[in-house]
C-alpha cells in the first residue's frame, strides 16, 4: 500500500503510516498535478488544498481514505468519493481551542492596536503612546455566529474576560446555551445588539456572504468583526466600504475569500485585496490551527481512522 501526504501535518503521521505502507509526501499539488499521481495511492492525508474535485477522485483508482486534518469539508466533492466507496475522515473539534485562542488574541490585537502600535515603534521609530486609544472587552458584548465547539469554547473565554455572550446556532437544543451561560438569539438580533461579532461557520450557501452590506447597516456604529471561519462568509467589498466609512471599526481575519489566488497558501506566494489598504483591517494566513498542540491530536486520530479503516495491526 502506498501513502501520499499533500500538506503539512504531525510528524507522527508519516513515522506511524510508514510503519505499514510506503509514504510519499508532494506539499501542496495543484488540482492537475494531483490527479496525475493520484492513481497510485491508498491513502491521501490533506488538509483543505487543493480542492477534491470529481476529475481527482476518478484518477484515484486505488485510493480508499482520505484524512483531513482540518474540520470542514467542503473542499471535497462528497457525493463522489462515496459512490467510489473512498472512506474521508476530518478532525473535528482537536483544532478547537487552538482557533479559540486566535480569536481571542485578534480581539486583544484590534482593541488595542497593538499591530499597528508595533509597526509605528519597530519600523517608524515614534514612540507615541496617544494615537492609540483602545478600549476593554469587559462588560462589552460578544456575538458568536456558529456555537459548535470552537463557538463555545471562544464564549468560554471571553466569559473570563467578564464579556456578555449572545451566541446563533439553530442545530443546538436549548440546554447547550444554557449551559455555556450565553443567551441563544436570532442572527438579527445577534448583529444588532453585539459589540464584537465572531464568525465560526462553515461556508455553505446559506451562510455565503452573511456578512454582506444590508446586514452591515444593522450593526452597532464601531462594531468589531471577526472571521476565523471561512472568508466567502463576509462580503470583502463590503466589508472594505464599512471599514472606509467607519460604520465597522475594525476587521480581523484569519481567512480570506481568495487564499488561493496568485497560487496562495504556497510558499512565496503572494495575492492583492482592497482590505489591505485599511488601518483597522487585520489578517493572518489562516494559522488557525497551527500550534503544535493541535497538529498532535489530529495527527493520533487521523493515524487512528486510517488504521481502523484499512484495518492495520
Amino acid at each position: 500500500m502506498k501513502c501520499l501526504i499533500i500538506d503539512a501535518v504531525h510528524s507522527s503521521i508519516q513515522e506511524e503510516l510508514g510503519k505499514y505502507m510506503q509514504v510519499d509526501t508532494k506539499m501542496l499539488p495543484t488540482q492537475e498535478e494531483l490527479a496525475s499521481i493520484i492513481g497510485d495511492y491508498d491513502v491521501l492525508i490533506m488538509r483543505v488544498d487543493p480542492a477534491i474535485n470529481k476529475d481527482i477522485l476518478d484518477a484515484a483508482s486505488n485510493l480508499k481514505v482520505i484524512g483531513v486534518c482540518s474540520v470542514g469539508l467542503n473542499h471535497i466533492d462528497m457525493d463522489a468519493a462515496k459512490a467510489k466507496n473512498i472512506q474521508v475522515f476530518n478532525a473535528p473539534g482537536l483544532n478547537d481551542n487552538a482557533v479559540a485562542e486566535l480569536t481571542i488574541a485578534k480581539m486583544l490585537e484590534i482593541s488595542r492596536h497593538t499591530i499597528p502600535a508595533c509597526i509605528d515603534v519597530k519600523v517608524n521609530k515614534t514612540w507615541d503612546k496617544y494615537k492609540f486609544m483602545g478600549r476593554e472587552l469587559r462588560g462589552k458584548t460578544l456575538g458568536i455566529l456558529g456555537f459548535g465547539r470552537v463557538g463555545q469554547r471562544v464564549g468560554k473565554l471571553a466569559h473570563a474576560f467578564q464579556m456578555d455572550v449572545v451566541a446563533y446556532d439553530p442545530y443546538l437544543p436549548a440546554y447547550v446555551f444554557d449551559q455555556e451561560q450565553s443567551k441563544s438569539v436570532s442572527v438579527e438580533e445577534l448583529l444588532k445588539v453585539s459589540d464584537f461579532v465572531s464568525i465560526h461557520m462553515p461556508l455553505t450557501p446559506e451562510t455565503k456572504n452573511l456578512i454582506n452590506a444590508q446586514s452591515i447597516t444593522t450593526m452597532k456604529d464601531g462594531v468589531v468583526v471577526l472571521n476565523m471561519a471561512r472568508g466567502g462568509i463576509v462580503n470583502e467589498q463590503d466589508m472594505y466600504e464599512a471599514l472606509k466609512s467607519g460604520k465597522v471599526g475594525g476587521y480581523a481575519s484569519d481567512v480570506m475569500e481568495n487564499e488561493l489566488a496568485a497560487g496562495g497558501l504556497t510558499e512565496g506566494a503572494g495575492f492583492d485585496s482592497p482590505l489591505f489598504e485599511c488601518e483597522n483591517f487585520i489578517v493572518t494566513p489562516h494559522l488557525g490551527a497551527q500550534t503544535v498542540d493541535a497538529a498532535e491530536k489530529i495527527g493520533a486520530h487521523i493515524i487512528g481512522k486510517v488504521k481502523e479503516t484499512l484495518q492495520l495491526a
